[in-house]
């Protein structure tokens, strides 16, 4: 079985209500649960949540409730936490060959990029999970600063990190591109939640060997001025290809 794990609760500070916030009519959590209903390697999707109306809008469009424990809904509670409290339940009666990890306030996901991902796992055993990608050279590590003691900015990282700092710049492009996991989805093999310990920080869920599913744009939402971003994407990405048809 390939399931589908949505993951959303209803606690948020930083922008109360984010998942279901209307975007063109719709709430923000419908974008992936349509994008996890339209591709057909997809066998069922799951939600896990404390949010009774997640759980409707789920069931509303076919799929099942994974009730949330409440340590699990805290502020300080982890997403790999989640999923993997998401995979305990599911392996108890199903045997699973991919999960396709999405969340409540990441709308920017399409079936056709989780279907890709599904052929890349399924074409190269050697991977262990497909995760989407976007291009954002402008936020580079070597752009970073941090505010010290003294109260100025000062490097996040040590510029000769990145080599020779005779030769580094301001060019946001100079230091090659700069890929983000951009939380629109993560398709993984079981074994990376059985051996979470074992994967890459910070997103460990995605094991190590991790096949990137190019895009532009993609982010998940965590404020409210970001809002704008997720109306132009959907514009572009979803509501253009539903024109077309």
């Amino acid at each position: 079985m390939i399931a589908a794990i949505l993951i959303g609760r209803k606690g948020s500070k930083g922008f109360p209500g984010k998942n279901l916030h209307p975007v063109f009519g719709k709430p923000l959590a419908w974008y992936p649960i349509n994008a996890a209903k339209g591709c057909k390697e997809v066998d069922e999707l799951y939600v896990s949540t404390d949010d009774e109306r997640l759980m409707d809008l789920v069931k509303a469009n076919g799929g099942k409730v994974i009730n949330r424990p409440p340590a699990l809904c805290t502020d300080g509670a982890l997403g790999e936490d989640v999923y993997l409290h998401a995979y305990e339940v599911l392996k108890k009666d199903n045997e699973i060959e991919l999960m396709v990890l999405l969340m409540c306030n990441a709308p920017s996901i399409t079936s056709a990029m989780i279907s890709d991902g599904i052929k890349a796992l399924r074409a190269h055993p050697e991977y262990d999970s497909a995760v989407s990608v976007s291009k954002y050279n402008m936020w580079s590590p070597l752009r970073a600063r941090r505010i010290e003691k003294d109260g100025l900015l000062h490097p996040f990282v040590p510029p000769a990190s990145f080599g020779d700092p005779k030769r580094l710049n301001c060019d946001r492009d100079s230091q090659g591109d700069v890929w983000f996991a951009d939380m629109g989805v993560s398709i993984i093999r079981p074994g990376c939640l059985q051996d979470i310990e074992s994967g890459l920080l910070p997103q460990k869920w995605m094991g190590r060997r991790i096949y990137p599913l190019k895009q532009w744009g993609g982010l998940d939402v965590d404020y409210e001025w970001q809002i704008p971003q997720v109306e132009y994407w959907v514009d572009k990405n979803v509501r253009e290809r539903e024109d077309k048809v």
